[in-house]
């Protein structure tokens, strides 16, 4: 955003990923939202809509919150009957599901984008839909902006929304398709500490969503923050880890070697 400190149109420098695996998805996001050093909200950045035995989907969002939980109104109040056209409770596959959700945020763009503009703000809103829909595997979408998407392919195991970057670098490489939830859910931690550490822009408490395969209902949903034991545990030991590792790496001798030959 581009507006003074302090608009309402509040910035989402969140970060959120969703993981498809062979045994279902894990999806995490953090709950920080600043318009300003001295601006720090929490927002919800997860919605979960689902249909036990027949479908589970989750939907993450990054980007101006405004704009993100205008379309999440959007497709809860489609769902309550209020307008059926966004309603992923009746979507017949995960593609029409992330269809409805990219028709939800052109329907916000239509209205929003021109009043933005005229303030300097831009429209800016990415969201990862992820499920299973009883009749096909689960599958995992991220859409863009401009209301279209992309699906993950067999060589994708996983999207990031938001502050990414520093996160990255864990996921490409560690998790596998085969990888197991509990090793994703893991992996899914160390990337978020890691962006936690690393901007301030990404911060506690994290929304944990995981979703087994052919279960069709969310198999736990969990709010981690600051005292939650496991969490504690996985950013010490992991610190304690890159630390022995750094240590244990060998010295560069040319360097050395190099400046011995200039003297």
């Amino acid at each position: 955003m581009r507006g003074e400190e302090g608009s309402e149109d509040l910035p989402d420098m969140t970060y959120c990923v969703g993981m498809l695996l062979d045994t279902g998805l894990v999806f995490l996001s953090d709950s920080r939202t600043s318009a300003g050093v001295d601006q720090i909200s929490v927002f919800r950045k997860t919605y979960v809509y689902q249909k036990p035995g027949e479908r589970v989907i989750v939907v993450q969002g990054s980007g101006n919150l405004a704009i993100t939980q205008t379309v999440a109104t959007i497709l809860h109040d489609s769902i309550e009957g209020r307008d059926a056209t966004y309603n992923l409770l009746n979507a017949p596959n995960m593609f029409e599901a992330a269809r409805c959700v990219g028709e939800a945020l052109r329907e916000v763009h239509r209205r929003d984008a021109a009043p933005l503009k005229e303030f300097n703000v831009d429209f800016n809103a990415n969201l990862i839909v992820g499920g299973q829909i009883r009749g096909e595997p689960p599958r995992l979408m991220s859409v863009y902006s401009a209301g279209n998407f992309i699906e993950a392919t067999p060589d994708t195991t996983y999207f990031q929304i938001g502050e990414s970057k520093y996160g990255k670098p864990i996921l490409d490489r560690v998790i596998r398709r085969s990888s197991s939830l509990n090793e994703a859910v893991k992996c899914a931690l160390v990337s978020m500490d890691s962006s936690i550490r690393s901007n301030l822009s990404v911060g506690l408490p994290l929304d944990l969503v995981i979703v087994k395969r052919d279960h069709f209902a969310v198999a736990r949903h969990v709010s981690i923050d600051d005292e939650n034991p496991y969490f504690r545990g996985i950013r010490n030991r992991w610190g304690e880890a890159l630390r022995e590792a750094f240590a244990e790496l060998p010295d560069p001798d040319w360097i050395v070697q190099q400046r011995e030959f200039k003297q």
